[in-house]
């Protein structure tokens, strides 16, 4: 019997594999945040023989590396952002669209929230729910 440690994990999970690389690369070619079954028709294009399991299973492997974001919008979809600087986004609840903004993020509000709460920080985002221009015409 073989007994995998923390750190056993920690080596599998990072792992360079074919996939994880298709995926990057696919991800790192939109700004549309696509859903897990379109980043399966997006890497079939290159791995005909690639299973949706195979997909979701290292989206989750590159979100818990933290080389790609998972964006979570209620009981929608998850989306897929290959973009992991901080940024904050726009969903639209009317399309589902979901949209990057390209203006700074607050730098200070995590050590002002910090200090107001005594809350060790590491990250925030900041989402926002609306109609986009499309959808509002």
């Amino acid at each position: 019997m073989i007994t995998i440690t923390n750190n056993m994990k920690k080596n599998i999970s990072r792992r360079d594999t074919k996939q994880k690389r298709v995926i990057l690369e696919e991800l790192g070619k939109v700004k549309t945040h696509p859903t897990a079954d379109s980043v399966f028709k997006m890497v079939r294009k290159e791995m005909p023989t690639v299973s949706f399991g195979t997909i979701y299973r290292n989206l989750s492997l590159l979100k818990n590396e933290g080389k790609i974001l998972e964006l979570t919008c209620g009981k929608y979809s998850s989306r897929y952002d290959g973009d992991t600087n901080p940024h904050y986004h726009l969903f639209c609840l009317d399309c589902k669209g979901v949209f990057d903004i390209e203006s700074p993020t607050l730098k200070g509000l995590d050590k002002e929230m910090s200090n107001e709460t005594g809350f060790i920080i590491k990250y925030h985002r900041i989402n926002f729910y609306g109609q986009c221009k499309q959808c509002k015409s």
